[in-house]
């Protein structure tokens, strides 16, 4: 059985997000040449981001409005989960959970998605204009 349009939807930004939290855990770790290792995590999470939009626009045929949405939920499912994992690691430490923490759970999902959305709807606006220039009919 084939899931419907939401399903997929739904599958593939949960999956996406816990590549982005994967990414944010896994890039972290090595304490040496903490740059180029910020600085890979950011060019994966950034094909993984490209990806996403592709997908949405090609392969679930999704409107540039849905495809930022729907891009955008699944970059904010990372920022949670990252948020959580610190919270968690929080534990562990003499000083335990901090307010602070309680409030990235809000921020850090808001301001990783608002501009998340923004570039991917500009993205896939473009790539909706062009499949449409490309189209004979």
């Amino acid at each position: 059985m084939r899931p419907s349009g939401r399903q997929a939807w739904l599958r593939v930004a949960l999956l996406v997000g816990v590549g982005y939290f994967l990414i944010g855990r896994l890039f972290a770790g090595p304490p040496d040449n903490v740059r180029v290792w910020r600085f890979a995590a950011w060019m994966v999470s950034g094909m993984l981001y490209a990806a996403h939009i592709g997908y949405e626009h090609f392969r679930l045929r999704h409107t540039p409005r849905s495809t930022a949405l729907h891009t955008a939920v699944a970059v904010a499912i990372g920022a949670i989960a990252l948020a959580v994992a610190g919270m968690i690691h929080a534990l562990s430490t003499p000083a335990g959970i901090r307010p602070a923490w309680l409030l990235a759970l809000v921020v850090w999902p808001a301001v990783t998605a608002i501009p998340a959305f923004l570039v991917a709807l500009v993205a896939a606006g473009v790539l909706s204009r062009r499949s449409h220039r490309a189209d004979p009919a």
